[in-house]
């Protein structure tokens, strides 16, 4: 079990006020809550809170059996956080915000530009009020621009941003990763982003407001493809799980299943053709450098299938690793979570948590290991509200009328 400690955190004492849903705002709030800070996180009384409290199928259960307000998809990004039921519709809301946000270090929020102007939480507003306040907003096209007033979605993110154009077999359609990867790193860069304007902030005094998008940040990642396509203006293909840089770097069927080849330098080539029985290849002017393999990778790849294949990935793990070429599994997530490294990782925390079966909830951990102020799981994701008296009392707020 993962509990917290007296151990010292790095945001100790710095205030987060979350008005954020969904996945990029809570990931970044997850990030800090795990690092000390005190998030806040605002959910709406008439939608029953953020809306992913309802995305089943898979929730954690109360120690009657029951379905909670707990799902998974909720519990993947609110941990460490005080949960409070605010209408930002009415008068009283709008007060207890402004009172929290004076209070606050940091706000972050995602509602489409302009949203929070009507209810004198926007920007512009809060950060006159409050020189010193770091203001995150984060929207699915940003705060400028001829989409602006577009919804965020990490779909149409992945779509529009390009990151689908290159995902998928190569005779196959545009495919969106698994997970909702623009929004997940969309919220690692706020956080990035906020600790950045923190520093500014103990520095000078002065905050400011950080402008962020999902297909801004889902630009960013196509990082080498990206820089490809900028440098030769040459547009970048599906290639499945093949490298556009690197051959081979590929997933290879064996006689029993399929296994992942990274082949990153020569020197590797011609040790992996070596222990295949190909050593031919490796002195193959077609093939002996990395330029000349990709040029030719559609004459090398088949010659390399066959010998593969005949093997069991048993075999070809153990010969790879023999002689140092990156060889290994691909599994499934029962298998990655289950492994022997994601267990001696800590990949897995098991959370405290009251209301719950079995007193706990299990969670994906913070992959971040800090030597000298490590992450803590002090607080599993709260249900809808609980921490509504708690908060108000603690910062000597009157609690709004439901």
């Amino acid at each position: 079990m993962t509990d917290a400690s007296d151990t010292p955190m790095a945001l100790d004492g710095l205030v987060v006020l979350d008005l954020s849903r969904i996945l990029a705002g809570p990931t970044a709030t997850q990030l800090l809550g795990d690092f000390g800070a005190t998030v806040i996180k605002v959910e709406n009384p008439k939608t029953e809170g953020d809306d992913t409290r309802g995305w089943g199928p898979n929730y954690a259960l109360d120690t009657n059996g029951q379905k909670t307000d707990l799902s998974a998809y909720f519990m993947a990004a609110n941990r460490n956080k005080q949960s409070v039921a605010v209408d930002l519709s009415t008068d009283a809301g709008q007060e207890m915000i402004r009172q929290l946000a004076a209070r606050a270090d940091v706000v972050v929020e995602n509602y489409k530009p302009g949203g929070l102007r009507k209810y004198g939480l926007d920007h512009e507003t809060l950060c006159a009020a409050h020189p010193g306040l770091v203001y995150c907003s984060i929207s699915g096209f940003g705060q400028t621009g001829p989409n602006r007033d577009q919804p965020g979605y990490d779909l149409m993110a992945q779509g529009y941003g390009g990151i689908m154009s290159l995902t998928g077999a190569p005779d196959g359609p545009p495919m969106k990763v698994g997970v909702g990867i623009a929004d997940v790193m969309c919220g690692m860069y706020a956080a990035v982003g906020i600790l950045a304007a923190l520093r500014h902030r103990d520095a000078t005094g002065e905050g400011q407001h950080i402008d962020l998008s999902l297909v801004d940040a889902q630009m960013a990642w196509l990082i080498n493809e990206g820089t490809n396509y900028l440098t030769s203006g040459k547009e970048p293909v599906r290639r499945g799980n093949a490298h556009p840089n690197i051959v081979p770097y590929d997933a290879f069927a064996c006689s029993d299943g399929h296994i992942l080849i990274a082949v990153g330098n020569d020197a590797q080539f011609a040790r992996f053709c070596d222990v295949l029985g190909l050593g031919q290849l490796a002195e193959d002017d077609r093939f002996k450098t990395n330029v000349a393999r990709i040029e030719n990778r559609d004459t090398l790849i088949p010659l390399l299938s066959p010998a593969v294949a005949a093997l069991s990935t048993a075999e070809v793990l153990d010969r790879l690793h023999s002689v140092k070429v990156p060889a290994g599994p691909i599994h499934t997530v029962a298998q990655a979570l289950g492994s022997d490294q994601a267990q001696a990782r800590g990949t897995v925390a098991e959370v405290a948590a009251d209301g719950v079966q079995n007193g706990h909830v299990r969670l994906l951990g913070n992959p971040l290991k800090l030597s000298r102020t490590p992450v803590q799981y002090r607080k599993a994701p709260p249900f809808f509200g609980q921490d509504t008296a708690a908060v108000c009392d603690t910062f000597g707020l009157r609690p709004p009328k439901a």
